[in-house]
């Protein structure tokens, strides 16, 4: 459909929260529609961890793009796993330090 917004799914180590939260405020900015991972006070059990990775999947499979962010180069496992799941669905992965991919 013309004229809709483009969705963007932010992946990224929870270790880099604020610069995920500086790339969805960003985004929102500029026009797009920003589907996050989600964020937690405290610590989460394993199967939180477990859920909430699988329903970040499906963020991914409502987004158009995918926007890894990895200060430094860093992609740890969760996030791996993500850009593997985004490259087999067919979207288009980009990173906010493309040094090494």
């Amino acid at each position: 459909m013309p004229d809709q917004p483009e969705i963007v799914c932010i992946c990224g180590s929870t270790r880099f929260v604020e610069e995920m939260r500086a790339a969805n405020r960003d985004l929102t900015f500029a026009g797009v529609i920003v589907v996050a991972p989600g964020e937690a006070d405290e610590l989460i059990t394993n199967e939180q961890k477990i859920a909430l990775d699988a329903l970040h999947l499906r963020k991914i499979d409502l987004a158009d793009r995918v926007l890894v962010v990895n200060p430094g180069g860093y992609i740890g496992e969760s996030t791996s796993r993500e850009i593997a799941y985004a490259h087999a669905t067919g979207k288009p992965i980009s990173f906010t330090d493309p040094s090494d991919q």
